[in-house]
């Protein structure tokens, strides 16, 4: 597995890529969580893209990163 985390604004987004079993490619995961007092996970998804096999690491990671902000700028599934 590989791991990156990013901060954007008042949120971490934690991103992996996980090398698929039996599978061509990387997955992409993405969770998101609020910084400060409480540090709820406010977005998380295990399985982006419907778990599309990705060709690199870097490619998984560079869309869960994306997926991320996505969830912080567009609010969407964010829990505040």
């Amino acid at each position: 597995m590989h791991f990156t985390e990013v901060d954007t604004g008042d949120y971490r987004i934690y991103a992996g890529a996980i090398e698929k079993f039996r599978q061509f490619g990387y997955a992409a995961a993405v969770v998101v969580v609020r910084r400060g007092g409480s540090q709820r996970v406010a977005f998380r998804d295990d399985n982006l893209a419907g778990g599309y096999g990705w060709a690199t690491a870097a490619e998984a990671l560079r869309f869960a990163i994306a997926a991320g902000k996505e969830a912080v700028t567009g609010r969407v599934g964010v829990r505040a």
